[in-house]
């Protein structure tokens, strides 16, 4: 059973691939990218509040030390939508504690700050903020020395700094990837869609070139038979009921035929279909339409083989379609179909001695759909009037599954 794709598959894969694929994950997710100021101040506010717990445990807490404090983390609101200006003000205000003197933990925003600027700015302005970072672990290392000596305590605040930095260009490549991905699950969904707008129109081309041929077929020999059955009615009565019955028959074959094309369309699989028409039906063609009063002649040449099921189809409807011109248009009498096999090509010529040069016109539509059913194998179709007289259509078609000798 073939299962159906919607629109948004091939986001959910995506959301897979990154590990989240529930609702929280989407709703954390839609409000952390459409209220950027909001989530950033929240961020922020949890920060600082974390950062007064400490100062507050530190047993050192004044009001100048809760201001610098509140100066260095309150800025990271606005971290995504202005990276450098957020990281330059945290800066300054980290120079001002650094004079003072004041030891805060709060100076973990400048990780954050420099983090920012390597996820949503360029790589100049984060290696620049990574310098400048560089310059306050050695301020930090000579005053404060948070590893109990400066050299240590400079390669602990480098390696922070060096850290904070690779992990906002890990993340900011990722982010790259993704949306890459998305852009690339776009794609793939708009192409789905033309692929299945396209399989659908050239289904519809195909069953309306189907209906065509045996409508248009069958109906040009019903009245033919039925205006044959009408005049010699009342003079030769066996033969007028001998064409009603060939009416009778060629309206079930078309029922028949009508049944089958429209059985595609169902869904469900027990659909009693028939198999196609092939070449080997030509010869009951050929005697429906000698009740019409044509005479039809088959010729097959050559060593026949095994053609594939669309092929035999398209020859079928190709000298269905020629015949039908011919009952319809060019008032012939006779009619010569000639078959020829040459492994993997095989051509055909359906000659009638009807008024072609007259300007007796042949089915316009008809004769597109012949030279689209020839195309569909590799082969070419041409229609028209002979210098000597009659209607001449000549195709060939390519059976590509056979093998050539």
């Amino acid at each position: 059973m073939r299962t159906a794709t919607g629109p948004a598959q091939p986001r959910r894969i995506l959301a897979r691939a990154v590990g989240g694929d529930g609702p929280l994950f989407e709703n954390l997710r839609r409000i952390g990218t459409s209220h950027t100021l909001a989530a950033d101040a929240l961020a922020a506010a949890v920060l600082l509040a974390l950062c007064t717990a400490w100062l507050v445990r530190s047993g050192s807490a004044d009001w100048q030390k809760a201001l610098v404090q509140l100066a260095l983390v309150a800025p990271l609101a606005w971290r995504r939508s202005q990276p450098s200006v957020v990281f330059s003000v945290i800066a300054v205000v980290a120079l001002a504690q650094w004079v003072l003197g004041y030891r805060l933990i709060a100076d973990a925003s400048l990780l954050v700050a420099v983090y920012s600027v390597a996820v949503h700015d360029s790589r100049g302005r984060s290696l620049t903020a990574a310098a400048v970072m560089e310059v306050g672990a050695v301020l930090a290392a000579t005053r404060w020395r948070p590893a109990s000596t400066g050299p240590r305590s400079f390669l602990f605040l480098t390696a922070t700094v060096v850290a904070a930095l690779f992990v906002g260009f890990t993340v900011r490549s990722g982010s790259e990837y993704m949306g890459w991905l998305a852009e690339r699950a776009d794609r793939l969904e708009l192409e789905r869609d033309q692929q299945a707008s396209l399989g659908a129109a050239t289904e519809r081309a195909r069953i309306a070139r189907e209906m065509h041929d045996i409508v248009a077929h069958s109906l040009s020999v019903v009245v033919t038979l039925a205006d044959a059955a009408s005049i010699v009615g009342k003079t030769d009565p066996a033969r007028a009921t001998e064409a009603m019955e060939q009416v009778s028959a060629v309206g079930r074959q078309a029922l028949s035929d009508m049944r089958q094309l429209i059985g595609v369309l169902r869904t469900d699989s027990d659909a009693d279909l028939a198999p196609p028409p092939t070449t080997a039906q030509l010869d009951e063609l050929v005697d429906r339409l000698g009740a019409t009063g044509l005479d039809v002649t088959l010729e097959r040449t050559g060593e026949p083989f095994e053609l594939a099921a669309v092929v035999e189809l398209s020859l079928y409807r190709i000298v269905q379609e020629a015949l039908t011109n011919t009952l319809k248009h060019s008032g012939a009498t006779t009619a010569n179909i000639v078959l020829r096999y040459d492994r993997p090509l095989v051509s055909l010529e359906v000659l009638d001695n009807g008024a072609g040069e007259s300007g007796i016109a042949q089915d316009g539509h008809g004769i597109e759909g012949m030279r689209e059913r020839a195309s569909l194998h590799g082969g070419s179709l041409s229609a028209g009037p002979r210098e000597t007289g009659g209607w001449l259509v000549t195709a060939t078609v390519m059976d590509t599954t056979a093998p050539s000798r």
